[in-house]
């Protein structure tokens, strides 16, 4: 029923979507806010370390010469398994989600951070578990390995 929705939206997508209603949310109860101070610099850092780490995920993509397309998976044509995925099956959506943790320490609303496991869980249904499955179906018993010994996030 909801296979209609896999691999449909761009992640990047998904992550503005998300910061448009953490946005709409802080905006119609402001008085829930609570910021605090440094909230600038943490923001900033960890919006700069999603960037880091997607930027390195992509950049080990470029490598392998492999595509960096998410909608797809099927065209892979190579398994990366060096440099930042030794850590997580999914660098670049844990860097975009680690931008929407900045923006959610930007906006210091604690209704706004909904919206955290709710890109998490639409990733995880409607991106990355079809992308497994093509990448079980071409490498086989090499991804069930990968899969068993890299977490899909952290």
């Amino acid at each position: 029923m909801l296979k209609c929705l896999e691999l449909k939206i761009p992640p990047v997508a998904v992550m503005l979507l998300c910061m448009a209603a953490m946005s709409g949310i802080a905006r119609l109860s402001p008085s829930l806010a609570r910021p605090f101070p440094g909230r600038l610099v943490a923001a900033a850092g960890l919006a700069a370390f999603g960037a880091v780490l997607g930027f390195a995920g992509l950049l080990a993509f470029r490598r392998a010469r492999t595509t960096v397309n998410p909608h797809r998976p099927a065209a892979v044509s190579a398994m990366v398994v060096e440099g930042v995925y030794r850590i997580t099956r999914n660098p670049m959506y844990l860097g975009l989600l680690m931008m929407l943790l900045g923006w959610a320490v930007d906006l210091s609303h604690p209704l706004a951070c909904a919206a955290l496991p709710i890109f998490v869980l639409y990733m995880d249904r409607f991106q990355i578990r079809p992308e497994e499955r093509e990448l079980q179906a071409k490498f086989g018993p090499a991804f069930a390995e990968y899969a068993k010994s890299v977490r899909r996030w952290i």
